[in-house]
């Protein structure tokens, strides 16, 4: 079925193709992603955009030797293939499967894991330099999107690495656009000069005749400025500037040249940076014409292009966020949205549609968003901030020193939260209500279900002191009117009776609440379930009066045991001297692994059937 890729177990089998059978390979590789993405959704235009890059770097480095560190991991499905998991990446993103990106734990191919962004450059440097440090030959390669270069921790590399020695080389996968006008003959001709080995020698035979003196660092500047205005490369000033000496841009969908140009790369040393320009879904009609929807796909024909949408019984969060978000804009011109890049992921396209002047997407950059929010509020604004879970951990010194040690009313919106499906352990949203629990005058919420979330946000909007947190999951909501109903601010602090009960009570937060009232509903009238929507502030009042009726208390929500519900119970238990035992249901002490979230709820016991065992335990236990 494929002539080639059956044949390759490892990288070593390629190094003897020859140009037009590696074409020939990276055309098999884009067939093979695009049929088993169309069967097991997964990330599918940036991994198609960088086939020619990955061919090209396990053909000229000796892997795993040598290594390779991908940002993000998006685009890193061929390297998958070709490292001896060609017939492993089926199952991709699965329960039992292997993960959606790279992983040390399952291939030595793998030479750093990922998941978040820009953290390529850093990690690459680190293993460079532990690479000198052991006397070893290894090379070292950092392959970046144009996207994740925007983040901080990118430049923060940059600048270490630019300032070093380091035998780094950083190619940058620039598929935001167009291949046009540095592909000309004169460019190709430069390119070819400041690659060539014969020239490189020369050059660094006159710098050392020169010695580290004035002459020395004044003929360098003018040579680079030189360099710059024939080439007229974008950026190259900029990664000049820090220390990296800059090559392209070139065509990293042309195998041959970069075939060509990471063969002279190889033999240089020090910090370099070679620019490609990508197609983004490249050799998939559909991916290369809408490349924003065909990052994650979902199902789809791969002969037709046709995206097969699974029926969609109940809005999803998102919706309900980025359609309430416009409500309240409407309604108070003070408000305005942020996003670091997740505009149509977590709703708020619908605000730049409706307020483009009030909506900010900031690009990969959650430091930035925080605080730019905070400067916002600051400023006499609203701001709603939305970052997925997982990835606001990357902003947890600005939530506490820009945000609540100033007070400001800045929004927090955490989509995302709790068990997020395929995307497993880098992705899950599973630290937040520990994580922020801790931080003074901070409201840290979660909705049961859509309605609720509504209210939140009319709740937070009202608020104008310090920051107000809403955390929500990845998926569709319960079904809820919340159109119809829900604009009234909640008492915050206040905690709500579901249900009452006589011996078991549940306390839970987040969508668990609905969980919970199901798994009640087997033991009529012994089991009370409360919904604990503010975890800060924690209704002691009702908790005070759980304790004193109630035999048993679980708690259940959808966030890190340690640390949140379950936690700040106990410790207000235990500090009030109540002695009433506390069982909690929640994620456990350990990463969860990428499967399906229904199977990832159940593996912690979190689903109404896993409550249920918890609660006939309980049960069995007082006989």
């Amino acid at each position: 079925m494929f002539e080639l890729l059956d044949r390759i177990e490892t990288p070593a089998d390629i190094k003897g193709f020859t140009m037009e059978q590696l074409r020939a390979l990276c055309a098999e590789l884009r067939r093979y992603i695009i049929e088993t993405c169309a069967r097991n959704p997964g990330h599918l235009a940036s991994s198609l955009g960088a086939v020619e890059l990955i061919v090209g770097m396990h053909y000229v480095y000796d892997t795993p030797r040598d290594q390779l560190v991908f940002d993000v991991g998006h685009q890193a499905y061929a390297h998958k293939i070709l490292t001896g998991r060609r017939e492993a990446f089926r199952t991709m993103r699965t329960g039992g499967g292997i993960s959606g990106f790279p992983n040390r734990d399952e291939s030595p191919f793998d030479a750093f894991g990922v998941g978040h962004s820009s953290t390529s450059i850093s990690a690459a440097l680190g293993l460079a330099e532990a690479a000198r440090l052991r006397r070893r030959g290894d090379k070292v390669v950092a392959l970046i999107g144009d996207g994740a270069m925007t983040g901080g921790l990118a430049f923060e590399g940059l600048n270490n690495a630019g300032a070093s020695h380091a035998d780094l080389l950083v190619i940058l996968n620039d598929n935001n656009q167009s291949i046009e006008g540095n592909t000309g003959a004169m460019h190709k001709y430069l390119l070819n000069i400041t690659t060539s080995r014969s020239y490189n020698q020369f050059k660094n035979r006159v710098w050392d005749l020169l010695g580290d003196n004035r002459l020395r660092r004044f003929l360098q500047r003018w040579v680079r400025a030189l360099k710059s205005w024939f080439v007229g490369k974008p950026g190259g000033h900029l990664f000049e500037a820090l220390g990296f000496r800059y090559f392209g841009p070139i065509d990293g969908n042309d195998i041959e040249e970069v075939v060509t140009t990471l063969h002279k790369l190889h033999e240089m040393k020090g910090p370099r940076l070679l620019h490609c320009y990508t197609v983004k879904g490249k050799g998939y009609p559909a991916a290369e014409a809408d490349p924003v929807t065909w990052h994650a796909p979902g199902h789809f024909n791969p002969e037709t292009g046709e995206r097969i949408h699974p029926p969609h019984p109940h809005d999803r969060y998102q919706d309900v966020f980025g359609e309430v978000l416009c409500e309240l804009a409407a309604a108070d011109p003070r408000v305005v949205g942020v996003t670091p890049a997740m505009a149509q992921g977590c709703g708020m396209n619908r605000l730049a549609a409706s307020h483009p002047d009030r909506f900010f997407d900031v690009g990969i950059e959650e430091e930035h968003a925080v605080t730019f929010s905070a400067g916002l509020a600051a400023g006499g604004m609203k701001p709603f901030c939305n970052i997925y879970s997982a990835f606001s951990q990357r902003a947890y010194d600005q939530i506490i020193h820009d945000v609540a040690l100033q007070h400001l009313p800045v929004v927090l919106c955490f989509d995302r939260a709790g068990l997020v499906g395929e995307d497993g352990a880098t992705h899950h949203g599973a630290f937040d209500l520990a994580a922020y629990r801790s931080i003074p005058d901070t409201i840290v919420s979660a909705p049961r279900d859509e309605v609720q979330l509504k209210r939140l946000m009319y709740t937070a909007c009202a608020h104008e002191t310090g920051p107000f947190i809403i955390r929500y999951p990845r998926g569709m909501g319960e079904g809820t009117p919340w159109r119809e109903t829900g604009t009234e601010p909640l008492e915050i602090g206040r905690a709500e009776t579901l249900l009452e009960g006589t011996d078991v009570a549940i306390l839970a937060i987040g969508p668990c609440v609905n969980r919970a009232a199901e798994a009640a509903a087997a033991w009529p009238g012994r089991v009370g379930v409360y919904d604990f929507r503010f975890l800060k502030p924690l209704d002691e009042a009702l908790l005070q009066d759980i304790a004193a009726r109630y035999a048993h208390i679980i708690t259940v929500e959808d966030g890190a045991l340690a640390g949140g519900l379950f936690s700040a119970v106990s410790e207000y238990l235990a500090a009030h001297g109540c002695n009433v035992p506390v069982e909690g249901i929640g994620i456990p002490d350990r990463f969860i692994a990428q499967a399906r979230q229904a199977e990832q709820y159940a593996s912690c016991g979190m689903d109404v059937e896993g409550i249920q065992k918890s609660l006939q335990k309980v049960f069995e236990n007082r006989k």
